[in-house]
C-alpha cells in the first residue's frame, strides 16, 4: 500500500468548505483539449500535448463554442505584404495621413466626470495658483481648460 504523495480525488468539490468541512477541489473534469486546425506541420499535436500536460479547470459556463472555419487562414504574417494598400498606416490615429480619430466612431461628447470637473474649474484654478501647488494640480487645470 502506497503512502504519501499526490492522490487524485474521485469526486472533487467545486468549492472547498471551511475547516473540517473542506474537500479537495483539484483533479476534477477539466476542459477538453482544443487546438486550431491549420498551421505548420506538427504544431497541432504539440499544442494538444501541452494542453494535456497542464489541463485547464472546467469552466463554470459550460462548453465554449467551437471556432468557425480555419483560424490560421485569417492570420497575416509579420513579413507579408499589406492587405490594405490604399490605407495609410496612421489611419485612425490622431495624427498623420488618413482619417483621424473620427473614423473610430467614438462619441465626441465629454464624459460625465469631465462635465462635473469643468464646473469646479474656478476652485481648481485657485488651488493650482497657490504657492507650493503641485505640477499635477496645474496640469489638471491646463487639461480642463483645453477641453472647454
Amino acid at each position: 500500500m502506497a503512502s504519501g504523495g499526490y492522490r487524485q480525488p474521485s469526486s472533487p468539490a467545486p468549492v472547498s468548505g471551511p475547516g473540517a468541512l473542506s474537500k479537495r477541489t483539484d483533479g476534477g473534469p477539466g476542459q477538453p483539449v482544443r487546438a486550431p486546425s491549420g498551421g505548420a506541420y506538427g504544431e497541432r499535436q504539440a499544442l494538444e500535448q501541452l494542453q494535456q500536460a497542464a489541463p485547464l479547470a472546467s469552466s463554470p459556463g459550460g462548453e465554449a463554442a467551437a471556432p468557425v472555419g480555419d483560424v490560421a487562414a485569417d492570420l497575416v504574417g509579420f513579413g507579408a505584404p499589406t492587405q490594405m494598400p490604399d490605407e495609410p498606416v496612421t489611419a485612425g490615429a490622431a495624427m498623420g495621413a488618413g482619417p483621424g480619430l473620427e473614423a473610430l466612431g467614438l462619441p465626441s461628447q465629454p464624459d460625465e466626470d469631465m462635465v462635473r470637473l469643468v464646473q469646479w474649474l474656478p476652485v481648481l484654478e485657485h488651488m493650482a495658483s497657490q504657492p507650493g501647488a503641485s505640477k499635477a494640480a496645474r496640469n489638471l487645470v491646463r487639461d480642463l481648460k483645453g477641453r472647454v
